[in-house]
């Protein structure tokens, strides 16, 4: 028996835990108690991460679709067809015919040597990975605020924090390690402001609840912006020597004074909250995908930067702003340059210097690769049959997580060729030509970066099943096959060291270094660089060194409730699942504590209804319909709806795939709906 010190697979705070081996097989998780991340704690998720890894009903062969059947084939017969397809389709119709879905569950190394493929093998910028559809706002927003789509502080940071603002997010279920950071800092004393339509077991935490109505970010921030400037609260000295457009965000928000009508959420209650926040000595903004998964994403994220400008909260310990990752790799898919517009480390596409750069760098002729804006995730699934005929997806289950699931079936009916590789059979691998294993986050070695730029090590315990192969493995194979140079790669070690080459903000960051259990935060130039916990500390990462102040003006979601469809459905995550549970249903006690999909809906609406608690219930959209066992609660206002997204027919079946205009975000947490009683014999 032994233990094996590895990364969680599941959220994006990246605890630290160890696999437990016996014989060759896991046995068991047990906690490492020196990390300073989860400090030998974990959640249900963790504790159970290591039941679907020999999950009987594993992928262990590559399968090839011949006459509408899938038979097993050899890695050689597989991947043969797989680069001839991919190569033919780009030599015939160009490289924006193709396209590359990576997933945010894998590994830095995956992720890098993907997008590298793609761009070296085909010279196309469509590729882009799952940060899409939860932090795409994140990485935008936060960019034109702040110069760095990142977060700003550490999570245990909160404990260096005056007051946390909780935005958006529901850390207890989807963070459960930061829902702990905010268990400590009330036990500490510390004040906690939750902001969220929905009374959730963070909002159970807090000393002020706020609840408004769904998606009215923009005005309730302008609101408080207003309060603060009025009350002369802001820091004059930090935006006079530290930022820009001020006057702008002044004379925006002076028209929202009274936002009630729009937010619901009374004047004075706004001015309180407001000025809690200015007065803190030290605050920090903690959010999620409350905050990101709507058409003003990119521009609520903004007014998230526009807040902590506007009290001088950034670039010391106890402040700044803090999105909390789904996944345990977003962070690092997108630093890794999975990602349509950017290289790793946010070398822009755009940059003639960066594109030298790189093709120098990885072998190609100058001028080869494009300066154009690839293809998002959502618009790849648009665009399929025209102009994308190929597509490979990497360890994600679109059918189940993407918007309006009727729509991505009909998509990928579309294309030529679809390619699929992942570690179970999934909702879409019906709709594959070649279906390719891989291997879970035990079988591999790597390295995931966490929601706080964090870069934990990820370490193999144990071997794929059968036929299976380390995905890293598979794209080198791949790589042979379509006859490139410069992906002779031995180990996931020599990818990361091919990443360290061209990105200037990991450089430093060596294997040898992230042996230790602290880890690094990146930027980490050099191997002498001890890492940044804090960014922008003496100055922001734009440019001119300066913050960029936005007036935003509210607008309203994509999709209102009206008299058709008269309640308004919001998504979330459940503590125990994880996306759409090819993992954490396999892990016994998750699927017997949430075995099936479910709806919250308020208590006076469930008697108007004549709904009771336990009851089926059809969920009606304009795209589609889904079938839920009603929990009847006052957790929802009257006329709201929640539903989580990990199952399948379940919310994705419903919601809206209208775009934030900015980051391509579609509007994930807010769709009109309907529901009925199922009637007998329906």
């Amino acid at each position: 028996m032994r233990y094996v010190q590895t990364t969680c697979p599941y959220c994006g705070v990246g605890c630290t835990l160890n696999l437990v081996v016996n014989d060759g097989k896991l046995v068991g998780v047990e906690p490492y108690r020196r990390s300073p991340i989860n400090e030998g704690k974990l959640c249900p998720k963790g504790m159970t991460c290591h039941e679907f890894v020999h999950s009987p009903d594993r992928l262990t062969k590559p399968l090839i679709k011949k006459d509408g059947e899938f038979v097993e084939a050899s890695w050689d017969e597989a991947l043969d067809l797989v680069a001839k397809k991919l190569r033919e389709t780009s030599d015939k119709y160009g490289p924006k015919s193709l396209g590359f879905q990576v997933s945010c569950r894998t590994p830095n190394e995956e992720c890098y040597i993907m997008q590298k493929i793609a761009r070296v093998g085909f010279l196309t910028n469509n590729v882009d990975n799952c940060a899409r559809i939860c932090h795409g706002p994140s990485v935008a927003g936060l960019s034109l605020s702040f110069g760095s789509g990142a977060a700003t502080n550490p999570f245990e940071d909160v404990l260096n924090s005056n007051l946390l603002l909780v935005w958006g997010s529901n850390a207890v279920e989807a963070h459960p390690l930061v829902g702990r950071r905010i268990a400590q800092a009330k036990l500490k004393g510390i004040p906690i402001i939750v902001i969220d339509p929905r009374y959730s077991p963070t909002a159970r935490l807090a000393d002020d609840w706020v609840r408004f109505n769904p998606s009215t970010h923009i005005a309730l921030a302008n609101s408080m912006m207003y309060w603060i400037i009025k009350e002369g609260k802001h820091d004059k000295e930090f935006i006079e020597k530290r930022t820009k457009g001020f006057d702008d965000l002044k004379k925006m928000v002076e028209k929202y004074a009274d936002v009630e009508n729009i937010t619901g959420v009374p004047t004075e209650k706004v001015r309180e909250i407001a000025l809690k926040y200015a007065e803190a000595k030290n605050a920090v903004i903690i959010y999620c995908l409350g905050i990101t998964e709507l058409t003003t994403g990119t521009d609520n994220v903004r007014s998230m930067g526009n807040l902590a400008m506007l009290t001088g909260n950034i670039g010391r310990p106890g402040v700044g702003v803090n999105p909390l990752r789904g996944q345990n790799n977003v962070q690092g898919a997108c630093d890794m340059g999975a990602y349509p517009n950017v290289y790793s480390g946010y070398q822009k596409c755009e940059d003639p210097a960066a594109r030298k750069k790189m093709e120098t760098a990885w072998g190609l002729k100058e001028g080869s690769l494009p300066d154009w804006y690839g293809s998002t995730l959502t618009e790849q699934i648009n665009e399929c049959g025209d102009p994308i005929k190929a597509m490979y997806i990497f360890a994600l289950n679109p059918v189940v997580s993407y918007p309006d699931s009727n729509h991505v079936k009909r998509s990928l009916e579309k294309l030529d060729f679809l390619v699929v590789q992942d570690i179970f059979w999934t909702e879409t691998c019906e709709y594959a030509d070649v279906v390719l294993p891989g291997a879970s986050f035990a079988e591999k070695d790597g390295t995931f970066t966490s929601g706080e730029r964090r870069i934990n090590r990820v370490r193999k315990a144990v071997d794929p099943p059968g036929d299976a192969k380390e995905d890293w493995e598979i794209f080198v194979l791949l790589a042979q096959k379509l006859g490139l140079k410069g992906f002779d790669f031995k180990s996931p070690q020599e990818i990361w060291d091919d990443m360290r080459k061209v990105t200037p903000s990991m450089a430093g960051c060596s294997y040898a270094r992230l042996e230790k259990p602290e880890s690094l935060h990146w930027p980490c130039p050099t191997e002498e660089h001890p890492g940044t916990p804090i960014l922008h500390v003496d100055k922001f990462s734009a440019p001119d060194g300066l913050g960029t102040f936005f007036g935003l003006e509210y607008r309203p979601p994509a999709e209102v409730a009206d008299a058709e469809y008269p309640f308004t459905l919001m998504t979330g995550r459940l503590i125990f699942h994880y996306h759409t549970r090819t993992q954490t249903d396999r892990a016994r006690i998750l699927h017997y504590e949430v075995p099936e999909n479910y709806v919250q809906i308020n208590t006076e609406d469930a008697k108007r209804l004549n709904i009771v608690r336990g009851e089926k219930v059809k969920v009606r959209s304009r795209r589609g319909e889904s079938i839920a066992v009603a929990r009847v609660t006052d957790e929802v206002g009257p006329g709201v709806l929640f539903m989580a997204m990990h199952f399948p027919e379940g919310a994705n079946a419903l919601t809206n795939t209208a775009l934030d205009p900015l980051s391509k975000m579609p509007e994930l947490k807010h769709c009109a709906v309907t529901v009925e009683k199922i009637k007998e014999g329906n």
